[in-house]
């Protein structure tokens, strides 16, 4: 299997399977199979509505949590506490003490204090690693520079 390093060393595989628009009555069985045939990435988001059947899936699969690689995505956060909420939410459903990559899904509500939020709960250990999505250049640059 093939790794690309994030910029905090954290490795992540190249190819991963991906759950937009699995309805969730056939996410389990999905990703199930996705683990079983060797994929070790599995990609959700909150506004998909299957991170409970995703989370099922890995607990189930007999692989150790260490092996596998979860991405999820924050949906409709506006502010620090939400965002704290949100985050504790996701790992809840997931059913799982860690995330492997969190990513802001798109630039909504104050981005400055999401991120703040997400960099909070990464030196919990909560995340292992964060980023963004869906930003415009502007937007992008906006959170970088000005974040700062």
């Amino acid at each position: 299997m093939e790794y690309v390093t994030l910029n905090n060393g954290v490795k992540m595989p190249m190819l991963g399977y991906g759950t937009y628009q699995t309805p969730p009555r056939i996410t389990e069985r999905c990703v199930a199979d996705a683990i079983q045939f060797g994929y070790r990435s599995i990609d959700t988001a909150q506004c998909y509505g299957n991170e409970k059947e995703v989370g099922l899936a890995c607990r189930k699969s007999g692989i150790a949590r260490k092996e596998l690689f979860i991405t999820t995505k924050l949906w409709a956060c506006r502010s620090y506490q939400d965002t704290l909420r949100s985050i504790d939410g996701s790992l809840k459903k997931l059913n799982m003490d860690y995330i492997d990559l969190l990513l802001i899904h798109e630039p909504t509500g104050d981005v400055h204090e999401i991120y703040r939020a997400m960099e909070t709960t990464y030196s919990e250990g909560k995340l292992r690693a964060i980023g963004i999505s869906n930003f415009l250049e502007e937007r992008y640059l906006d959170l970088i520079v000005s974040g700062k």
